[in-house]
């Protein structure tokens, strides 16, 4: 199947953001779906970052975890996500 005709189909094609674009501080590449595929693949990284030590990743996941306890104030995060991932 040729990409170009996927959405002719009703397939989606996973799309890449960035750890960085996605407010992190480094350029992992981060796949999925959805965009929801793609913030939980996020919060996984951030999680195993610092548990394994990276302290570069701290910032981003007390945001992340700041995000989800206010999520009406982390709403403006999520929909700048969403829309930037919709722009892929």
């Amino acid at each position: 199947m040729h990409p170009d005709n996927a959405e002719d189909i009703g397939m989606e094609l996973m799309k890449t953001m960035t750890c960085k674009q996605l407010g992190g501080p480094c350029d992992l590449a981060l796949s999925g779906d959805s965009a929801d595929d793609v913030i939980k693949a996020q919060d996984r990284h951030l999680k195993e970052a610092v548990a394994a030590g990276d302290t570069t990743h701290e910032q981003a996941l007390k945001e992340m975890k700041g995000r989800w306890k206010n999520p009406i104030a982390g709403m403006g995060w999520y929909k700048k996500a969403k829309k930037d991932f919709a722009a892929l």
